[in-house]
């Protein structure tokens, strides 16, 4: 890593009397660890992205299961329960609309913890910083 002093008057002496060679090579040194250091945040932000990802994925998955499992017995108990006051068909038309409106709010809060996902948000702040600095601002 670069030191962040400011550079002494010996020093801005030397790069005054450098070749475009020796500055090139410079700038293109620290450019080069520039990127390095960019590559490696991104690098630890997908390993964090990614075992919050994983997460979601497990309790979608455990959801799945859960709602499959509950979805079978308790409808076959609800539809059987309301069949003998009723007639079946209806009885069964009852139980699908209940079943589906629990599906319908467990995707609405799997899509909210979605959209909470945020990529790689260090990386895309200092990677828009790059071009200004080299600017020099």
């Amino acid at each position: 890593m670069s030191d962040s002093r400011p550079p002494s008057a010996s020093a801005t002496a030397e790069r005054s009397h450098a070749s475009i060679g020796d500055l090139l090579s410079e700038v293109t040194r620290d450019f080069s660890t520039l990127v390095r250091q960019e590559v490696q945040l991104a690098k630890a932000e997908v390993r964090q992205e990614a075992k919050t990802a994983g997460n979601v994925a497990g309790m979608f998955a455990v959801a799945a299961i859960a709602g499959l499992l509950t979805l079978f017995f308790l409808s076959s108990a609800l539809w059987w329960g309301l069949s003998n006051i009723m007639d079946q068909g209806w009885a069964a038309l009852i139980v699908g609309a209940i079943w589906a409106v629990i599906g319908a709010v467990l995707v609405a809060r799997a899509r909210k913890q979605m959209r909470q996902l945020r990529p790689l948000p260090r990386t895309q702040q200092t990677a828009r910083e790059i071009p200004n600095a080299l600017r020099g601002r």
